[in-house]
């Protein structure tokens, strides 16, 4: 059970391409904005979508595959860990962040997208 206590699984729309940064280590990091929605009826019977906005965090091979085969409306599924961090912004202000640090991605959509990521894993 300890697995499942700090896992998150989602399917949205990236909100825009993923942005890479190699950091001085030479690893590389991509951020990318996720949009999951949740469709209800409210008591008038109309449909109503809330959309909720994800900050994700991708490592290495992952950011890079994402890099090469999404774009900002391509659908994904996502596997991470919740992770709240702290920074001060450049007026002083400590500023507080939710971000899901990403271990597994799944391409949605297009099957031949999917197959060329697919001959690029590692495995």
């Amino acid at each position: 059970m300890n697995a499942l206590r700090n896992k998150v699984q989602l399917i949205g729309h990236m909100g825009s391409k993923i942005e890479l940064k190699t950091l001085e280590s030479g690893k590389v990091v991509g951020k990318v904005s996720l949009a999951t929605n949740e469709i209800y009826r409210n008591q008038k019977g109309e449909k109503i979508t809330d959309t909720t906005w994800h900050n994700l965090v991708i490592w290495g091979k992952n950011a890079e595959l994402l890099d090469k085969y999404t774009d900002k409306g391509s659908e994904i599924a996502i596997e991470g860990k919740i992770s709240n961090r702290d920074y001060t912004d450049k007026d002083g202000v400590k500023r507080y962040i939710t971000e899901i640090v990403v271990n597994e991605i799944l391409l949605m959509g297009s099957s031949e997208r999917k197959e060329k990521m697919e001959a690029d894993l590692p495995f």
